[in-house]
């Protein structure tokens, strides 16, 4: 089987992964790498995972009649490092809803014409309608992070982004919509095991890009964008809610259960929707490098 970049992250892992991380995904062979720092020893069970999985996927339904009922408009960003299952999560936020109500958005790279415009004109245009969910896999902070690590933007640009980026946010919760954002943290050795993984499996290189690939050898230059971001943009109108996903299972549950428990809906089942880990779904203050 051909491999996609012609087997450039296979090369990585052999190469030039730290040799800790090379030991640590070699142990764990298929399955999800807890880092040393990860707040539970072990993967939560499949079992209980679908059990409590099924509850909320029940409450997702309500929410999104009660949202369309009364108008409510729901945008929730996506940001993490590559392989941090932001697409993921965000299918099983949609898995049992209405399409026509839950929308994804996943802009690729701006064209020419979008260069040239204001730089969050072409996100506006995507903002949730009455009655609409709308999901962005990576979003406007691309200038906080990943455009700074590659050189696409300069410093000058990324500054004007930051003192405009909180006022933005603030004009769309001050006009009524209700805004999430999710930053979703992976390990370095299980970000690895991950993307060796989808380099294998045919269903799922399309999820791959060179940027991936050049991105594995910059895990302190992304470090530093990502605690840079979140220091100068969590605040009190559009605060971040960062969520340890080393375990994607316990990630899926703590995300959709912190948008459940935001809402008052018509029929809401609080013991249904469960509790909260802080130490899985928190502020910025549980981001770990």
């Amino acid at each position: 089987m051909d491999l996609p970049f012609d087997g450039a992250i296979s090369a990585y892992f052999e190469n030039d992964a730290p040799e800790a991380i090379r030991k640590a995904i070699k142990r764990a062979e298929k399955d999800d790498i807890l880092g040393d720092s990860y707040p539970h020893s072990e993967r939560m069970s499949g079992k209980l995972y679908d059990k409590e999985m099924d509850r909320l996927q029940i409450e997702l339904v309500k929410l999104q009649w009660w949202a369309r009922d009364s108008g409510t408009r729901i945008a929730m960003v996506f940001e993490g490092r590559d392989a941090a299952g932001k697409g993921g999560t965000i299918g099983r936020f949609r898995e049992n809803m209405n399409p026509r109500a839950a929308r994804e958005v996943a802009l690729s790279k701006p064209t020419e014409t979008e260069q040239g415009q204001w730089y969050f004109q072409r996100y506006i245009g995507h903002l949730p309608t009455a009655g609409e969910t709308v999901f962005f896999d990576r979003s406007w902070y691309n200038r906080g992070v990943v455009e700074p690590v590659f050189g696409f933007c300069t410093d000058a640009q990324r500054l004007h982004f930051f003192t405009q980026v909180v006022p933005f946010e603030k004009m769309l919760v001050d006009d009524g919509i209700h805004l999430f954002k999710f930053w979703l943290n992976v390990g370095r050795a299980e970000q690895l095991r991950r993307m060796l993984a989808r380099e294998n499996d045919p269903l799922k290189q399309w999820k791959l890009s060179m940027i991936d690939v050049k991105g594995l050898t910059k895990w302190d230059a992304y470090s530093a964008a990502i605690s840079d971001t979140l220091k100068r943009t969590h605040n009190g109108s559009a605060p971040w809610t960062v969520i340890r996903s080393d375990d994607k299972r316990r990630a899926r549950l703590q995300a959709i259960r912190a948008v459940l428990h935001a809402f008052d809906y018509a029929h809401k089942d609080e013991k249904a929707i469960g509790a909260i880990d802080p130490d899985i779904c928190g502020g910025p203050e549980i981001w770990d490098a």
